[in-house]
């Protein structure tokens, strides 16, 4: 698809949780790339369907895509049948829109949404369990709002259709302006307090399932295995607010939250799933090793440093930098896979991470599509080698992933690319919210470090959603 692009720069700064209540906090469809509260650096992009997006669905089991316009509920749903990364092909094949400013990178529209783990099935040939949510999800965008937190600019962007009115786009801007004048921003509520949540394994069933996964490893089946949890608690909160209080408290890089309809994911994300320019130039960072904060700053700075000395953490992160190094070789021009970071410790509010930075360029004639293909899920969310810890994983945890441990982001008209993983985030759904946790089990495991490790994990998400004390730990049934 193509089209100008016209970019319309503001004349001052607008916060963009500000800008999001003022635009877009009634949309059924809308979005919001988060460079963090207080960013000063990256960017943030947000924005919501107009009367003409396309919203697809992609179903990994009969391998359909499905697509509705949602400013139109009477027409008719298309479904074909394909893939999702098919069907991103054919809509970006050869689709470099004009610009009537210079491109300096970033989302320059195209496709926003997410990927949910059980395409896995499709790109790795593993089984799954059917997942209660689409296994993908994206919206068409044709107009957004961007902010570079470095300069403070806030941009607009519209691609000029020939189906729109004359002025249409100048009648955007200045209802832009004029709503932002006369916002105000307010603090999102306290949430209505949950009084427990339910794990689907149990303390004791956890450990017993890591217990499976060292049986895996001890056999030659594995050398890592990401195990995960989910834990569903009944409430409904207004997903915004819910939002508004996890980035308050858990600042990110690659936050997001994405509202499609009656689901809603609100990600506090900080691990880069995979980032490809407009030139082919290919990064993932992956990130294995974790240690709690503390409030003591010494005992902060001692936990940092057992972080990056850890044998067994550094292990971990060792074998998803060769497993990535791996996928990313099969599209990659031959030489060009260079790890150019490695066992960095990154510091969060809650967690010390352990994160390695790989770089690669695309082989000639492959897109980003085909990179995301190749390397999906990510690694450190499967463990190694990746087809059979997914076999395992999917023996486990008996039961599905869904949204968790996919990936979010957008698939850009100029061939961009940039996705997050669905780490540290909240699914809510017509059926209440879910929240995914866990961590890479290696030979060198400890069980009771491991499920302490997947509570910290969630205790955050869990705070966002009302749960308090004792609760955060509760186990199911």
């Amino acid at each position: 698809m193509t089209g100008l692009i016209r970019s319309i720069l503001l004349r001052e700064w607008w916060d963009p949780a500000r800008v999001f209540q003022a635009l877009y906090a009634g949309d059924s469809h809308a979005f919001w790339l988060d460079a963090g509260n207080d960013a000063s650096v990256g960017r943030s992009y947000l924005g919501a369907a107009t009367p003409g997006s396309r919203f697809v669905t992609a179903f990994a089991a009969d391998q359909t895509v499905h697509t509705v316009v949602p400013g139109n509920p009477a027409a008719a749903v298309q479904v074909s049948d394909q893939t999702i990364f098919s069907f991103l092909r054919d809509e970006l094949a050869g689709a470099r829109p004009t610009d009537d400013a210079a491109d300096d990178g970033g989302f320059r529209l195209g496709w926003m949404g997410w990927l949910g783990y059980e395409l896995g099935s499709q790109t790795v040939g593993t089984p799954v369990h059917p997942s209660p949510f689409p296994d993908a999800a994206l919206l068409h965008v044709d107009r957004a709002v961007t902010f570079d937190h470095a300069s403070r600019t806030v941009t607009l962007l519209a691609r000029e259709d020939p189906s729109d009115d004359a002025g249409s786009i100048d009648a955007w801007v200045e209802h832009v302006e004029h709503t932002l004048r006369h916002s105000t921003i307010s603090t999102p509520p306290e949430p209505a307090e949950v009084c427990s949540a339910r794990w689907r394994h149990s303390p004791e069933q956890y450990a017993l399932l890591i217990e499976g996964c060292l049986q895996a490893i001890r056999a030659g089946d594995a050398y890592q295995v990401c195990l995960t949890n989910e834990i569903l608690v009944d409430t409904a909160p207004d997903p915004l607010a819910a939002y508004l209080r996890l980035r308050l408290d858990s600042p990110s890089h690659h936050g997001g939250f994405l509202r499609f309809g009656d689901t809603a994911l609100l990600s506090a994300s900080p691990e880069q799933f995979l980032q490809v320019s407009v030139d082919g130039r290919v990064r993932t960072k992956p990130i294995k090793g974790t240690r709690p904060r503390s409030l003591d700053a010494a005992r902060d700075d001692d936990l940092a440093r057992e972080l990056e000395g850890s044998e067994k953490e550094r292990a971990e992160n060792l074998m998803i930098v060769d497993l990535m190094r791996n996928d990313l070789g099969r599209i990659a021009e031959l030489g060009s896979v260079a790890v150019s970071s490695l066992l960095a410790v990154e510091t969060y509010p809650h967690v010390h991470q352990l994160v390695s930075t790989i770089d690669a360029q695309l082989d000639v004639g492959l897109t980003g599509i085909d990179a995301v293909e190749s390397c999906f899920p990510a690694g450190s969310m499967t463990g190694a080698p990746k087809q059979s810890a997914m076999g395992i994983i999917d023996r486990l945890e008996a039961g599905p992933r869904g949204v968790y441990a996919g990936a979010f982001g957008y698939f850009g008209l100029d061939g961009a690319v940039d996705l997050a993983i669905v780490i540290r985030s909240i699914v809510l759904g017509p059926n209440g919210a879910s929240v995914g946790t866990g961590g890479g089990i290696t030979a060198l495991s400890d069980p009771g470090e491991e499920i302490i490790e997947t509570q910290v994990k969630a205790a955050a998400l869990l705070a966002a959603l009302g749960v308090r004390g004792s609760a955060l730990t509760k186990r199911g049934e």
